[in-house]
């Protein structure tokens, strides 16, 4: 009789599955890979993956739901690095451009993600939907601490970016969006006078 398993080796487990699906649903897209695919990937017997992910959207939704955990994660540390207020906001779009520049980069995972299923999985629709928002809140509340009343513009320019940058495979959308974020800053930043 095989040994139980245990709670240490179910998260292990667990991380190596959305490791290897992340890595294939953001390379080859979601529609595209399946479960045989993640079992070779993973290394895991497919008995094993559907007792930690009953169905194939459970692991979509918590690969995108512990992606947008890193991702956000990764741009505030860039960000809150800055000191300046009007500066951070800026540092979104530097952080973008570096992230455009990665290799293997395909867009962004949420909008794929939504392109693929949003329309026929609304668990799937829910992550994205959540993320978007959370990704605004961000930007707002920079955009907020500049002193600019353009967070919806920002939020615009820098998801503008992604889109664009993941078409194009070219980092350079996130230059443009960052000289247009500049603009919008100063145009909207509280005048001195007051």
């Amino acid at each position: 009789m095989p040994a139980p398993i245990t709670e240490e080796q179910t998260r292990s487990d667990r991380e190596a599955l959305l490791d290897a699906a992340e890595g294939l649903f953001y390379g080859r897209g979601i529609q595209a890979v399946g479960m045989d695919d993640v079992r070779r990937a993973s290394g895991l017997p497919l008995k094993r993956i559907y007792r930690i992910f009953a169905a194939k959207e459970d692991l979509v939704v918590a690969m995108l739901r512990r992606r947008d955990e890193r991702w956000r994660n990764s741009l505030t540390v860039h960000v809150e690095r800055v000191p300046d207020p009007r500066d951070r906001v800026l540092a979104v779009f530097d952080w973008l451009a570096e992230w455009f520049a990665e290799p293997g980069f395909r867009g962004c995972a949420w909008v794929n993600a939504h392109g693929e299923l949003g329309p026929s999985s609304p668990a799937v629709l829910a992550e994205v939907r959540a993320h978007k928002r959370a990704f605004h809140a961000q930007i707002a509340a920079w955009v907020r601490d500049a002193g600019s009343s353009a967070a919806e513009a920002v939020f615009l320019l820098a998801e503008g970016a992604i889109v664009t940058a993941g078409i194009t495979g070219d980092p350079v959308p996130a230059r443009h969006a960052r000289a247009a974020a500049a603009t919008l800053l100063d145009t909207n930043a509280p005048s001195s006078a007051s």
